[in-house]
């Protein structure tokens, strides 16, 4: 297998794990692997009325996850939202959740202030 199946295997995996965290946490997933022309939506859930804009990410070690995420790649995310915005009713919310193997998964809520 070549380099980039084996992390798109990693990612799928992590956006498993991640989907599953959110519902034992009482989050409802309305989709998955959400593309269109601006990027791509990790995962796509609600819950108390929101709903929230995940970008999911999976490194080998703890002390990687940090530097998983940038600002570049959160605008990505958040151009991809904004673009079918109008399909969800109510408040809106960017987050990220970060994967590592033998640790919780790490929810960081509300990424990203519009306006």
């Amino acid at each position: 297998m070549n380099k980039r199946k084996i992390a798109e295997a990693k990612g799928r995996r992590a956006e498993t794990i991640a989907a599953w965290w959110l519902r034992l946490q009482g989050y409802r997933i309305l989709a998955q692997r959400v593309r269109n022309a601006r990027g791509e939506i990790d995962l796509i859930a609600h819950r108390f009325g929101v709903t929230v804009f995940i970008e999911v990410k999976s490194r080998s070690k703890n002390s990687d996850l940090e530097q998983s995420i940038n600002a570049h790649k959160m605008q990505r995310v958040v151009a991809a939202a904004h673009a079918i915005a109008h399909e969800y009713s109510g408040d809106k919310r960017f987050d990220v959740i970060l994967i590592a193997p033998w640790s919780w998964p790490i929810h960081l809520k509300n990424v990203h202030h519009d306006g």
